[in-house]
């Protein structure tokens, strides 16, 4: 079976090339990051990961590490399901993502050193008053977006793939918005099912002043790192993609 997930538009670097005619998946059902993709030249194939993305936040002693875990089960677990239902079509390259949002708390102040505090995780609100509890918290301040990126390709050795892992970071930064601004965003429900409760770039743009960091990892997936990482593993591998 032929494959191409290179659009005409994607620049031809090393990384690109090396994708030409190779069958590109995306293990995510986010048509946020699927639109990065194809924007940037690379259009995917989709299989949503069933990894149930449970892992304990309180085992990870570095909070970045917690995105990238989970990317990585999601990619392995679609990998396998994918070679496992036709051996003769495996995926040459599978992608795994996951975005978080953490409250933004400056690393080493003397506050933290002394009461070991650390950022909290903002998960997706379970109701308008949670949502308007985040946006309040939020509000005049900074989060941090996190987005956990896996690649898993074949190798030759056991387990017949590799892994390739990293994090991506972006702050963002609130406006000091009356209440009735952040009320009337609740009430539009565009936060609902939206890490931290806002989308930047839906109306939630209409809450935040500027972002520190690449605004594509603040929608769901870092692409000019993603594209990098590539041709670093040309670079590192002449067999990256060849097996």
């Amino acid at each position: 079976m032929s494959h191409n997930a290179v659009l005409p538009n994607a620049l031809q670097t090393p990384g690109i090339e090396r994708l030409r005619n190779k069958r590109v998946v995306l293990a995510s059902a986010s048509p946020r990051r699927k639109e990065i993709l194809r924007t940037l030249g690379l259009d995917p194939e989709v299989a949503p990961s069933t990894f149930p993305e449970n892992l304990p936040f309180s085992s990870f002693e570095q909070i970045h590490e917690y995105p990238v875990a989970t990317a990585t089960q999601k990619a392995v677990e679609v990998y396998n399901r994918l070679v496992e239902a036709d051996p003769d079509d495996p995926p040459d390259l599978v992608i795994g993502a996951d975005t978080v949002v953490f409250t933004h708390a400056l690393p080493a102040t003397t506050l933290e050193m002394e009461t070991g505090t650390r950022q909290e995780l903002l998960e997706k609100p379970t109701s308008k008053v949670d949502n308007l509890r985040m946006l309040l918290e939020l509000n005049g301040g900074v989060c941090e977006v996190v987005s956990g990126v896996s690649l898993v390709y074949p190798i030759l050795t056991a387990p017949g793939y590799a892994v390739r892992e990293f994090d991506e970071r972006s702050l963002v930064y609130f406006a000091d918005n009356p209440r009735h601004i952040l009320e009337a965003y609740v009430e539009n429900g565009e936060g609902a099912d939206r890490a931290g409760g806002f989308a930047v770039q839906g109306l939630g743009a209409l809450l935040i002043r500027k972002i520190d960091g690449d605004y594509h990892n603040v929608v769901g997936f870092p692409g000019a790192a993603f594209f990098k990482m590539l041709d670093i593993l040309v670079e590192e591998d002449d067999d990256f993609l060849t097996i």
